[in-house]
């Protein structure tokens, strides 16, 4: 008798494992977002209110990876509130981060502190994007491409593309030239 209380008992846990099973897929079916909230949830920190800068410009993809993300605070392409800051600076809800990063700016106000990287549309519930909008495709003039098979560029050809792209060249010599 006591082997056919514990065939039901499995039995009964296999029903309340399937019927978990259920209500994950309602669950997910029901809302995607309701999933993202609870992703950004645990994704938040423990126990204090801020993240390290660096950590969060990586965590909602401002950045590709997180050395990146310290390397801009380095070189000062980031400010938070208008201040230049190191990569251990602690990001607070309402904070303005600014990010110089691949030719344009980026603003952005911390809406919710997550540590983990988390996908896009998580990612983009983060954050307000401030930032202006990126210049179109057309206007940006492609710099010194040359045709196919020109050859190699003379020196008047080389200077005039690093006149283009913006570059100083090189130091004029004794002579002036």
């Amino acid at each position: 008798m006591a082997s056919e209380g514990a065939d039901v008992d499995v039995d009964a846990g296999v029903d309340a494992d399937v019927d978990k099973g259920v209500e994950k897929v309602e669950k997910k079916d029901a809302g995607g977002s309701a999933d993202a909230v609870a992703a950004a949830k645990a994704a938040g920190p423990a126990g204090g209110e801020s993240v390290r800068v660096d950590s969060w410009i990586w965590s909602v993809r401002l950045v590709k990876t997180r050395s990146m993300g310290a390397t801009a605070c380095r070189g000062g392409h980031v400010r938070v509130n208008g201040e230049r800051v190191k990569p251990a600076y602690a990001v607070r809800v309402g904070d303005e981060v600014r990010l110089r990063h691949a030719g344009r700016e980026r603003v952005v106000v911390v809406k919710r502190v997550i540590r983990k990287r988390v996908g896009p549309p998580v990612a983009a519930e983060c954050f307000v994007d401030n930032s202006p909008p990126p210049p179109p495709r057309e206007a940006i003039a492609p710099a010194g491409i040359r045709d196919r098979g020109a050859g190699r560029p003379t020196k008047r050809d080389r200077r005039e593309m690093e006149r283009l792209r913006g570059h100083a060249g090189t130091p004029a010599g004794p002579d002036g030239s």
